[in-house]
């Protein structure tokens, strides 16, 4: 039986989310896979689907509905990977008790301001050009290593290689263990 792995989106969900289906591509052959759009999750209906307004939409309020709703939703074990504002949705329902296995966020810049770590693996992945990382200090404090990825940005995770790289470390964690 395959393991469970949710697929949180950025931000911008399905909307801007083309490059998300290259992640199933590597992935649905060896995970169970529940895909979230944070946009639904949060319960945000932005009119206007700006960076800005998104981003407020989900500082104010979206991030703690979609922590909500995703606890209401997942009981069982899982893997993690998240994208970005999604990041931030899994490390906070982590610390609330969703049971995680591991957590793959990448560029999950708000947990910067996070004092806790959930209880699980952590792979945290960030471009070394986003300027809103979090520090080496910070993580130090909490107990995580950083992969910084160098050369890239903040929407790294839509780049190929880096989909790759991480759709092969988290398949290395269920076949090693088939094997």
């Amino acid at each position: 039986m395959a393991e469970k792995l949710l697929v949180i989106s950025d931000m911008w969900g399905v909307k801007k989310g083309l490059w998300i289906t290259s992640y199933f591509g590597y992935l649905q052959q060896y995970y169970d896979i529940q895909f979230y759009d944070c946009q639904q999750l949060g319960n945000i209906d932005e009119l206007v689907n700006t960076k800005e307004n998104l981003h407020k939409a989900f500082v104010e309020g979206g991030i703690d509905t979609a922590v909500a709703h995703l606890l209401k939703k997942e009981t069982a074990p899982c893997h993690v990977l998240a994208f970005s504002t999604g990041g931030t949705i899994a490390w906070k329902a982590g610390l609330k008790g969703l049971p995680m296995k591991s957590l793959t966020a990448v560029s999950a810049t708000r947990v910067r301001f996070e004092t806790e770590r959930p209880d699980c693996t952590l792979d945290l992945i960030y471009g070394e050009c986003d300027e809103f990382k979090p520090g080496m200090k910070w993580a130090k404090q909490i107990g995580a290593d950083l992969n910084v990825i160098p050369n890239f940005g903040h929407e790294l995770y839509s780049d190929e290689k880096i989909i790759s790289e991480v759709c092969m470390n988290l398949l290395n964690k269920v076949i090693k263990k088939a094997v």
